[in-house]
């Protein structure tokens, strides 16, 4: 635990939770552990903030889903630093369905949207105070741009030292395998597809506040791409869908918590 703590001094929800047993501030910012079963998944502080959400028209290889569009969100929030482990999930749910299983810290895959939920709801029951969730697609892409621009948060073109892609090492690695985005996110780029809570659906025309999503759908949004995945598919604004009871052995997630401490307290 950090001897002080300066934004956490300013911090108008309370800090650190009941429910953390771990916490502390460091270069990338507050960040609370939760402990559940002999496992753990760190969370970090995501400022409000604004941004641009899509992609440039000029962006290489763009999707025309992609329309770079204002996006403000006003309140702060939790995300986990790691896409969910397979230690974590036994845990909670006592069953492993994930293909890659030679190391607890791999993320869990192969789990539907709808199995999500279920476990969240089981993750939630027994931890006063927790609200785990998945996050919205904004606030997906707000934390994985960590305050850049360009296609990746570490810059216009990718690299194998920089994130598991394009079948380069033949399955999912452990969620701390490469170094993490400035706000202390590890593998938003790569490794495994995360579910995201909104249905799928076009961008809205002009600035929004806090989107959801459309109100109904038949597919739930994925972001980040994953270890089969080229280049073009693990850019920051890239955004497919899949049914939320599918299944695939390259999707994962990553929890996201809420706070009330809105921009501008």
């Amino acid at each position: 635990m950090a001897a002080s703590l300066s934004l956490a001094a300013n911090f108008p929800a309370p800090f650190p939770a009941a429910w953390a047993s771990a916490w502390g501030e460091d270069e990338y910012g507050l960040w609370m552990t939760l402990e559940y079963g002999g496992a753990e998944q760190t969370f970090r502080w995501i400022e409000p903030g604004t941004f641009l959400m899509g992609s440039p028209e000029d962006e290489p290889e763009r999707s025309d889903d992609e329309v770079q569009h204002e996006v403000t969100l006003t309140r702060g929030y939790w995300l986990a630093d790691t896409a969910c482990t397979q230690g974590l999930w036994v845990a909670v749910m006592d069953e492993n369905p994930s293909q890659f299983k030679d190391n607890p810290e791999n993320p869990v895959e192969n789990v539907s949207w709808e199995e999500v939920q279920k476990f969240v709801r089981r993750l939630n029951e027994p931890v006063e105070g927790l609200n785990a969730r998945l996050p919205t697609e904004a606030q997906w892409e707000y934390a994985c741009r960590a305050g850049t621009g360009t296609p990746y948060w570490f810059g216009e073109t990718i690299s194998p030292e920089e994130a598991n892609f394009a079948r380069l090492r033949g399955g999912a690695m452990p969620v701390k395998r490469f170094p993490p985005n400035r706000w202390g996110l590890y593998q938003m780029h790569g490794n495994v597809w995360e579910w995201c809570a909104d249905w799928y659906g076009l961008y809205p025309e002009g600035a929004v506040m806090d989107p959801t999503g459309p109100l109904k759908g038949t597919s739930r949004v994925l972001r980040g791409g994953s270890w089969i995945d080229l280049p073009r598919g693990v850019r920051s604004a890239y955004r497919p869908a899949e049914i939320p009871s599918q299944r695939i052995d390259k999707v994962g997630f990553r929890l996201a918590l809420d706070s009330g401490h809105s921009r501008g307290q």
